[in-house]
């Protein structure tokens, strides 16, 4: 920050900070920023893990709260000197009303701006998607491409919809005034698929695997590619945009960057046999078990069931036109924007984000 906020020890919020890339930003900000005074962490459910946290010398305050809630978000944003907004809603399976998801996701984003306009808190990160551009539901590809790469951004599906409206809200606030006459800088990060410690998906996939015996069957071809990146490496991109947004804010102001690293590009299957194979579990075929038009057909066929079982149960399959749409198209992103415009290199190798993921998973409750 600018010499005003250097002479004073700093104050950070993440909101979401108890999900699965929130705990990673927070983690990261206690080793990885020095001049922290304070660092809040807002969310609807607060981890026990918070606890270990507060013996240290950075003053660890958890604030249970809901992003909906519009005073709830200006209470902890209060005197923050930069907020990093993790919170949201990720559900791609229908677990959710699309009314719920706009309102976490969209509502709740507003919400933060807000907070920060009537505060005067001048520093915004936003969390968004790489799927605000695509896959898209024509099942385009996009090849190696980076924030400047045409591509025609078509969604239904109320999540990555509620990402899109949300990032364009971040990104509008940028320069309007704040409390006390300055402008709102604010950019937003768009991570490829995030996989890591804590990775709900991942363990779904491996727990599946345990029930078939060791094995997963494969649905989709090889040649599908798909960019992929470390959660650590999500995290630290996060703290170097929060260090470098004042100084640079001309430049990163209202911007926005793909966060990837030197992950190999793979299938969606391929890539988490990277970690699932060396903790017994074999991914059967060469070629997809399945012609496509059946997956199509049971993808249809699990979105009925799902609108006619929600008054009774929850039925929330893998498997449905969106998910089916987003693992069936090539999506590989490759940047430098965001190392030319703050400096951005991967923190963890391809390497040790492996070993760290595959260690993770051996300890996941049933595992060999």
């Amino acid at each position: 920050m600018a010499d005003s906020a250097e002479t004073q020890e700093l104050v950070y919020l993440v909101t979401g900070g108890c999900g699965f890339l929130g705990e990673h930003v927070v983690r990261m900000l206690l080793q990885r920023e020095p001049r922290l005074r304070e660092l809040r962490i807002f969310d609807l459910h607060l981890g026990p893990w918070l606890e270990e946290l507060k013996t240290g010398p950075v003053q660890v305050t958890a604030i249970q709260g809901d992003v909906t809630q519009a005073h709830e978000v200006a209470a902890a944003v209060a005197g923050a000197h930069v907020v990093i907004h993790t919170a949201g809603l990720v559900d791609v399976f229908g677990k959710t009303s699309p009314e719920t998801i706009h309102e976490v996701n969209v509502q709740g984003t507003q919400n933060v701006i807000e907070a920060c306009v009537q505060t005067g808190t001048r520093f915004l990160i936003y969390t968004s998607s790489m799927e605000v551009v695509g896959p898209n539901i024509k099942g385009q590809p996009f090849y190696r491409g980076n924030e400047n790469t045409p591509y025609e951004a078509v969604h239904r599906h109320p999540y990555p919809c509620s990402k899109a409206l949300a990032e364009q809200l971040v990104l509008e606030a940028n320069g309007r005034e704040v409390l006390g006459g300055l402008p709102l800088v604010t950019c937003a990060l768009r991570p490829t698929g995030i996989y890591g410690e804590g990775h709900q998906i991942m363990r779904d996939f491996y727990h599946q695997g345990l029930r078939l015996g060791g094995r997963l069957f494969r649905a989709i071809p090889a040649s599908v590619e798909h960019g992929r990146v470390y959660v650590g490496n999500v995290a630290w991109m996060h703290v170097l945009v929060a260090r470098e947004l004042e100084h640079r804010a001309a430049l990163m102001g209202g911007q926005v960057y793909f966060c990837y690293d030197n992950s190999p590009y793979k299938s969606y299957e391929d890539f988490n046999m990277e970690f699932l194979g060396p903790c017994g579990l074999r991914l059967v075929g060469t070629r997809p078990l399945m012609p496509y038009w059946l997956l199509v057909l049971l993808a249809a066929l699990n979105t009925l069931l799902q609108w006619l079982l929600r008054p009774l149960m929850l039925y929330a399959p893998l498997l449905n036109p969106y998910t089916l749409a987003v693992a069936n198209t090539t999506f590989t992103v490759s940047t430098d924007k965001a190392r030319r415009h703050f400096g951005y290199e991967p923190l963890f190798s391809w390497e040790e984000s492996r070993t760290r993921t595959i260690r993770w998973v051996q300890t996941v409750e049933g595992s060999a």
